[in-house]
This record gives C-alpha cells, sequence and structure tokens, in this order.
C-alpha cells in the first residue's frame, strides 16, 4: 500500500529536495506553500494545498494531515520582516500540528537546525528550539533531524552568498577567520528524511546531520571558489567587525521591505559562533552516509551557469541601489528645476498650466518608482514601470526635442542604459 507523505514548506531548498526524494522511493506527496504561483513554477505536476503555515489553524492541519502516514516539516524563516514572523513559523505553528496529530499514528519528522538551544545568540535559534521542544514533548511518532549548513546544485540564501563570496573578484574578503563550518548536501538530507519515513531507524529521537570534517569558513570559501575554476586569491582582505555589524544592520532594514537577505544579524551571528553538529548519533542508528564536502562538489561539477550567477549575485542590490537612485535623483532635480524645465516646454509651444502639469507629474513618477523599486514585492512592476516611463519620455522628446538626441551630454542617449538595467533586474529577480 502506497503510503501517503505530507511536506510543509515543500518549494523551499530543503522541501523540494525531499518531495522528489519521497516521490523516488514510492511515496503519494502533497505538498503546503503559500504562493501557489511558485509552487506551480517549481513543483508543477505536485499536488498542492496552499496556505500560510504561520495562520493556519489545528483545524486546518487536521484537514491536511487527515490521510498523511508521514508528515516533514521543512518549513522555516531566518528573521523577522513583512513575511516572516519566527515565533508563529517555529513555534505556534508547530504546537497545532501537534495537536492536530495527537492519537493518530502519523510519523512527524521535524527538520530543525544544529545549534539550537534556548540560549542560543539568535532568535532563529531559539524559535526553532522552542518548536523541537513542543515536538519532543509530544506523544507522537516523532523524530527530529538537525541539519548543519546545507548547500547543493540549486543556490539559494546563504549558499547563493557563499558562491557570491567565493567568485569575488581580484581580492578575497576574510571574514570569521576561527569560524568553523560543516555541511550537508541537500541530497542526502532529503534521503535521511526518506529513510526515516519508510520507518528503518525507529521514531523519538533526535539526531544531528554533519559530515565528518569541518573547516574553517576561510577554507570552505576557497574549496567554493577551486569548485568554480577560479584561480586562488593572491590576497585576501580582512573584513573588520564593524562593517560586518553594519552590513547584517543594513539588511536587516532590507528585510521589512520584504528582502530574505542572506547578511542579515542572525546569520552572521550563526556564522560567527560556527556551524558545526555531532553525527554520531545518526551513525548509530544506521543513517545514510552524508558526504564530505569536497566529494559533494566533485560529484556536481560547475559550469557557466554557477559562474554567472556566483558574479551576478552581488550585482543584483547594487544594481536596484543604482536605479533607485537614478530614478529618485531624477524626481528631485525636475522639483528644483521645475521653472527651468517648464521653460523647455514651453517653449515648443506648449501652455504654461500643461508644461507645468507634465514637469510635476514627471517627477512625481520618477519619486515614486525610485521608492518602489526598493520594495520586494514591487520591484519588478517598478522596473517594468520605469522602462515604459523611459520610453514614454524618448518618444515624447523625440517629437518636441529631437535636436537632444544629438546633445553633448547624451540627455537622452543616457536614458537607454538605464533601461537595459531596469530590464536586467527583471529577468535574474527570481530567488527560487
Amino acid at each position: 500500500m502506497t503510503k501517503k507523505a505530507v511536506v510543509l514548506g515543500a518549494y523551499g531548498f530543503i522541501g523540494a529536495a525531499c518531495v522528489r526524494a519521497l516521490q523516488q522511493e514510492g511515496f503519494s506527496v502533497c505538498g503546503v506553500g503559500r504562493s501557489l504561483s511558485t509552487a506551480q513554477k517549481i513543483l508543477p505536476d505536485l499536488v498542492w494545498i496552499i496556505r500560510d503555515i504561520a495562520t493556519a489553524t489545528v483545524c486546518d492541519w487536521q484537514d491536511i494531515f487527515s490521510e498523511a502516514d508521514i508528515v516533514v516539516n521543512a518549513s522555516g524563516a531566518l528573521q523577522d520582516g513583512t513575511r516572516d514572523n519566527l515565533t508563529a513559523i517555529h513555534e505556534t505553528a508547530v504546537v497545532a500540528m501537534c495537536e492536530a496529530l495527537e492519537g493518530t499514528r502519523t510519523k512527524f519528522i521535524q527538520i530543525s537546525a544544529a545549534g539550537v538551544s534556548d540560549q542560543a545568540p539568535t532568535e532563529f535559534f531559539r524559535s526553532k528550539a522552542r518548536g523541537d521542544a513542543r515536538v519532543m514533548s509530544s506523544r507522537l511518532d516523532w523524530v527530529v533531524l538537525r541539519p548543519v549548513l546545507v548547500f547543493g546544485a540549486q543556490a539559494y540564501g546563504g549558499t547563493a552568498l557563499l558562491r557570491a563570496a567565493a567568485a569575488f573578484p581580484l581580492v578575497g574578503p576574510k571574514i570569521y577567520p576561527d569560524a568553523q563550518v560543516q555541511t550537508i548536501h541537500v541530497d542526502d538530507l532529503a534521503k535521511a528524511v526518506v529513510q526515516v519515513a519508510q520507518g528503518e531507524l525507529g521514531g523519538c529521537f533526535v539526531a544531528e546531520l554533519a559530515e565528518e570534517g569541518r573547516q574553517s569558513f576561510p577554507d570552505l570559501t576557497a574549496k567554493l571558489r577551486a569548485w568554480l575554476g577560479y584561480p586562488a586569491w593572491s590576497t585576501q582582505v580582512a573584513i573588520p567587525g564593524w562593517m560586518l555589524t553594519l552590513s547584517g544592520r543594513c539588511a536587516d532594514a532590507l528585510g521589512w521591505l520584504g528582502w530574505r537577505s542572506p547578511l542579515r544579524t542572525n546569520a552572521l551571528l550563526s556564522l560567527e559562533s560556527g556551524i558545526t553538529g555531532d553525527p554520531e548519533i545518526w551513525k548509530s542508528l544506521g543513517g545514510v552516509s552524508l558526504r564530505a564536502l569536497g566529494e559533494s562538489l566533485a560529484q556536481m561539477p560547475a559550469t557557466v551557469q554557477e559562474r554567472s550567477f556566483a558574479r551576478l549575485y552581488l550585482m543584483l542590490p547594487l544594481a536596484i541601489g543604482c536605479l533607485s537612485l537614478f530614478w529618485l535623483l531624477s524626481g528631485v532635480f525636475g522639483l528644483i528645476s521645475f521653472s527651468a524645465a517648464k521653460a523647455v516646454l514651453t517653449g515648443q509651444g506648449m501652455s504654461g498650466g500643461f508644461a507645468g502639469s507634465a514637469v510635476l507629474g514627471g517627477s512625481m513618477a520618477d519619486l515614486l518608482l525610485g521608492v518602489a523599486v526598493l520594495f520586494r514585492r514591487w520591484t519588478k512592476t517598478a522596473c517594468l514601470g520605469m522602462i515604459a516611463v523611459s520610453a514614454g519620455y524618448l518618444a515624447a522628446g523625440t517629437l518636441l526635442t529631437p535636436h537632444l538626441w544629438a546633445d553633448p551630454l547624451g540627455v537622452f542617449v543616457k536614458v537607454l542604459p538605464s533601461m537595459v538595467l531596469a530590464l536586467l533586474v527583471t529577468l535574474v529577480l527570481e530567488d527560487r
């Protein structure tokens, strides 16, 4: 009889790998996520239940889990923001799930993280620890898996940032030289989930999943750079702590604009403390073998796609910042030079009222686009708006002041690169 599995966070980096591994072993899988468009893009053939995990009730979970033999909780968030609430996702939701499963024989697999504890330096680990504690105190058939740094062929979040750091040109950034890091390939984590789901290892245990060896963060970055095919840096520059702290604070602020930057304070504090685990319990139970970093990298050779992504990853925030600054300044200068801009239009035969309205409207549109592009949910729309408005400016300018195409300062010509930059941002904006 085919066993049925429900995977929460099924279109995430870890969740999607678990879905595929369970399907390969013959499980009937249903995914739970909060975005239908993302779900259908990542796993279009999967049966989906669209719910906001953070707000789902016990009754919701009872309906979702009604026929499940296995529940895999691969949902999670790094830090509080407009799109995420750590307590709601890591604790409140887990409490509701456990209540919904009380009295059933469903196996509950909680994917947590190595290093969780009530005294951990970040709320990510503390909230994960509270959720784990609720699972462990239940009467369910439960297992808690705590992986270390998870990476795979897909670049996402912290692993994407690692690739970008490894591909940094000319000079290597050196941060947290004493931090020790262990890794696990996402496919090995998915195999571990399948092994637990098949009941081979029993239940009611906590196991950390990690490779045998460990390396410093600079060594990890150097290995990834060699994997990408770049020569070793001739020079590395230590990044001072205050700069990392400032970067974290800036990334935290961007979190409230909808961006999930891997540079947020929680991630940096976790890295500073080291990302390590003890795989002895997993080994003693007979768990699947977990590959070392070098072996994993050798089995997924880097191509031009990986190198291109690594270089582009750090350029995206720079491109968005440049677009925002360009349009904000354009709007501000239009208002400051209102009279001069109006005079250009009236000089072409427009009425004063129409010319003033055109200058004011254009400046306000510029300011709106410059602000909107900073909000994650509006970035793509704002970029498309920038392209449309720029095209409108050029069309109107060509009709009214065609001589400006030959202006030595490139008044019209300089608009074209900004349109291309906005188009580029729309094409590389996806994070899954």
